[in-house]
């Protein structure tokens, strides 16, 4: 799964990065966002290929929910199965987005305990995790944008770690999985390639959602956390 993430980049990086219009404010640089956080998303603007920045609540809330808790519980989508689940198979088929993504953290069962790694994309400042997004309207009336991230079975760097992550969209696709039909947005679900990235052990702060800043994807000593996986 992927349950935590750290987004630095800002706004105007966002829109040059994914060549968006549109806003996220307020911002500031995030080191441990979670569930449940406002976050910004990229999706399509229009039939024209336009793509806008926005904010959304990360827990996807269905259109046909009756409750907004159950966004709680929907903060994934297994990439094997979306299409057929009626929590997802519309979203797949008509409201796909990417979230910008400075880095991912993942929790490594060992015997000490689980230790969390700090994983991204080699030598880059930010990439894209591929969502499905939703507009629900709230009994009062008011709509609410809500996204949840699309996982994959790991790559062999970070199976080690856990056996999913993050279905990661590169730039070169992202007309296409955020414009194209979804039989062929399909074929982008698959592990992104273990050689471009990286992971490295952090500290067990992370884990509490309280904690901010960027101390939290600080690499920590090789002895504090065998064996390694950094690359």
């Amino acid at each position: 799964m992927c349950g935590r993430f750290a987004q630095t980049l800002a706004p105007e990086a966002m829109r040059r990065l994914f060549k968006a219009t549109g806003d996220y404010a307020p911002w500031q640089p995030r080191y441990n966002v979670a569930p449940q956080s406002d976050i910004p998303v990229i999706r399509a603007a229009g039939r024209e290929g336009g793509r806008q920045l926005t904010s959304m609540r990360w827990g996807l809330i269905p259109h046909w929910a009756k409750d907004a808790a159950i966004g709680a519980n929907l903060i994934n989508a297994r990439a094997e199965t979306l299409a057929e689940k009626p929590s997802f198979r519309d979203s797949f088929a008509e409201r796909r987005c990417l979230v910008p993504v400075s880095a991912y953290y993942e929790w490594r069962k060992m015997a000490s305990g689980k230790q969390p790694y700090a994983i991204r994309l080699k030598d880059e400042p930010g990439f894209a995790i591929a969502g499905l997004w939703s507009a629900w309207r709230a009994p009062e009336g008011e709509i609410q944008l809500t996204v949840c991230l699309i996982t994959t079975a790991a790559n062999p760097l970070l199976a080690p770690i856990h056996d999913r992550m993050p279905v990661i969209v590169s730039p070169v696709h992202y007309d296409l999985w955020l414009h194209g039909p979804k039989e062929a947005a399909q074929h982008l679900l698959v592990p992104f390639p273990a050689e471009r990235m990286e992971a490295w052990p952090v500290s067990r702060s992370v884990g509490n959602p309280r904690n901010e800043g960027e101390g939290l994807l600080a690499r920590l000593p090789p002895r504090r956390a065998q064996p390694s996986l950094i690359s």
